[in-house]
């Protein structure tokens, strides 16, 4: 289980950081009554002139979605299989 959940985040996050390659910015339909936020999210979100939430991903993160998306995914590779060492001990016991 735990095998699968990781390739399934390392394949969303690697998408994410290919979707992230192809757009320069995406514009909310609502309009941004609140301020513009604080913190973190400040790098990625603001305000555009007509009062839309406007997202703007800089160029940095989609190449770091993209090779934190390939990580996770040869992790999956790493993990060993249902039972993993204990398998593996046994079946050199056996032989």
């Amino acid at each position: 289980m735990i095998r699968s959940f990781f390739l399934s985040l390392g394949l969303i996050v690697g998408l994410l950081g290919v979707s992230c390659l192809a757009i320069d910015r995406i514009v909310l339909k609502t309009r941004a009554d609140r301020p513009a936020p604080v913190g973190l999210r400040t790098i990625v979100t603001g305000v555009s002139a007509d009062r839309k939430q406007v997202i703007q991903p800089p160029d940095w993160l989609a190449y770091a979605m993209m090779s934190t998306g390939s990580v996770l995914t040869l992790y999956t590779v790493a993990l060993p299989g249902k039972g993993g060492a204990k398998k593996a001990a046994s079946k050199k016991k056996d032989d």
